[in-house]
């Protein structure tokens, strides 16, 4: 069995997810099928862009239809024991939305660029609504950093 260490301060939680959310490219993306309910779950690259997730994928993959259907989505950030768990809102990003600044942007980050592929891929815009952030079981009771897309913890 292994020490935990201590637990850190809601600000220093907020701050390690934004750092997170700034250096980590990608992040497990979960959805379920409006009708039968059935979940999906996939890796996404993501960019983390003017308080918003950046993602993109084939149109045709069921996170895509589940997203456009649903808007609902439940992201999953680190390892088990440095999680950093977000819930919520996607929309598509229409064409005059994604600029060719932002598409530059979310190709430097992710290493790659859906715009260059021949399937047709689809941009959403994941704005949370409540994100959460913990390492150990000590860190659990403080967990919500975000909730009703506003943060708890000032900077």
């Amino acid at each position: 069995m292994t020490e935990a260490a201590p637990a850190r301060s809601a600000k220093q939680r907020r701050q390690d997810t934004l750092a997170r959310l700034e250096r980590d490219v990608d992040v497990w993306v979960a959805t379920a099928d409006p009708a039968s309910g059935t979940p999906y779950m996939m890796p996404l690259s993501f960019l983390w862009h003017d308080g918003a997730l950046i993602v993109s994928t084939r149109a045709s993959n069921p996170v895509a239809r589940n997203l456009v259907a649903t808007g609902r989505v439940h992201l999953g950030l680190g390892p088990t024991r440095d999680v950093v768990h977000i819930e919520g809102k996607a929309e598509v990003l229409g064409d005059d939305e994604l600029t060719p600044a932002l598409g530059d942007a979310f190709a430097a980050k992710t290493g790659f660029d859906p715009r260059e592929l021949s399937a047709p891929y689809v941009y959403f815009r994941i704005r949370p609504s409540r994100v959460q952030a913990w390492r150990e079981v000590n860190e659990l009771a403080g967990r919500d950093l975000m909730r009703d897309g506003t943060w708890l913890i000032a900077d």
